[in-house]
């Protein structure tokens, strides 16, 4: 159940018709989910997976969407921001993973995308991937490698633009976030204007100790269950938009998901890789063109509805992160060990 089923109602803009990134026109997610041991006595287990957002229904290679990327701490293992935040583009479709899987959700990702279009490497230049990372090692046997390439190519097949499922699932199988069952949330928001754009936002949380979280903020009694051991952690924002925006302003609502992201409790600890990838679908890149000019169209820095995109990214990561807590389920992985869900139907509203 989300959160805002619960009566926890986050900042003043409406979400759209699911409180999904999916509400996005165009966007797709889907996810893989490993979850099974790797020995006879369960001291080694698979607890992780592969998520994949797609911009667009499309061939993303050859229809770029605008993007970029904002590290808020840069203790992660992300692969293809450099180009991104270069070119301001996205070309493929952007991954999710545990942290040692990212080597393999980027060769499944490229094979897909090498089948998908022959040209690469050969009539063409080469492709960007990207992959976001978090560390699920306290539930799941990461020195194992259990996520292979086809559980990439899998989560891109599987990609749908109805909502998407949250909580333990995909990448998110084996994430713990204030010291309780976290992974995949997503949430969004309905700016209103005579366009009626929408921001999108889905996130990986793995980070924050029980303590951080500020329960008492949405009407949750204060709660001492959930589990100490984990390392600092780490989260990966996805935001989504069909507003027409340049990659600078991009990178503007980025910066503002971080808001969300401290309004839960979180202040990037040391040792988080705290990143945020948005795109819009708007303004899409076509690779093949003989054309020297190329024009497109953006709102204007200093109108009111930049400021409400700002309002929307900031809502929808907070929401996001609740949601991530509120369906994720009571999850067992490696060494018998267990991380229970956050007892929000146990509190009092």
């Amino acid at each position: 159940m989300k959160v805002r089923d619960m009566g926890i109602v986050v900042g003043r803009l409406l979400p759209g018709t699911h409180n999904c990134i999916t509400d996005v026109p165009g966007v797709k997610v889907g996810h893989v989910t490993l979850d099974f041991p790797l020995d006879r006595d369960g001291n080694e287990y698979a607890c992780t997976g592969v998520t994949a957002i797609l911009p667009h229904s499309g061939n993303v290679f050859k229809e770029k969407v605008t993007a970029a990327s904002y590290v808020l701490n840069g203790f992660g293992k992300t692969t293809g921001l450099v180009q991104v935040n270069e070119l301001g583009t996205i070309e493929a479709p952007i991954m999710l993973t545990n942290t040692f899987g990212v080597p393999a959700v980027t060769q499944g990702t490229l094979e897909y995308m090498l089948a998908e279009n022959e040209e690469i490497g050969e009539t063409t230049g080469t492709i960007n991937i990207v992959v976001g990372e978090c560390n699920d090692s306290f539930l799941n046997s990461i020195r194992l490698f259990p996520v292979k390439p086809e559980h990439a190519k899998q989560a891109i097949q599987k990609a749908s633009d109805r909502p998407a499922e949250e909580g333990a699932v995909g990448a998110g199988k084996g994430m713990v976030c204030f010291g309780h069952k976290g992974g995949i949330g997503t949430a969004s928001r309905i700016v209103n204007t005579e366009d009626s754009y929408t921001i999108g936002c889905l996130v990986l949380s793995n980070f924050g100790k029980k303590e951080e979280f500020m329960p008492g903020k949405y009407g949750i009694e204060s709660i001492k269950t959930g589990i100490t051991e984990t390392a600092d952690g780490s989260i990966i924002i996805i935001l989504a938009t069909n507003a027409p925006l340049s990659d600078r302003q991009l990178l503007r609502l980025a910066k503002r998901c971080g808001i969300g992201l401290g309004r839960t409790g979180s202040h990037f600890s040391h040792g988080s890789g705290d990143i945020v990838i948005s795109f819009s679908t708007a303004n899409q890149t076509t690779h093949y063109s003989d054309d020297i000019i190329q024009s497109s169209i953006h709102i204007r820095d200093d109108h009111p509805l930049m400021n409400e995109l700002f309002t929307a990214s900031a809502e929808a990561a907070e929401e996001a992160i609740l949601n991530s807590l509120s369906q994720a389920e009571t999850t067992k992985g490696r060494k018998n060990r267990m991380v229970g869900a956050y007892p929000f139907l146990q509190a009092n509203f």
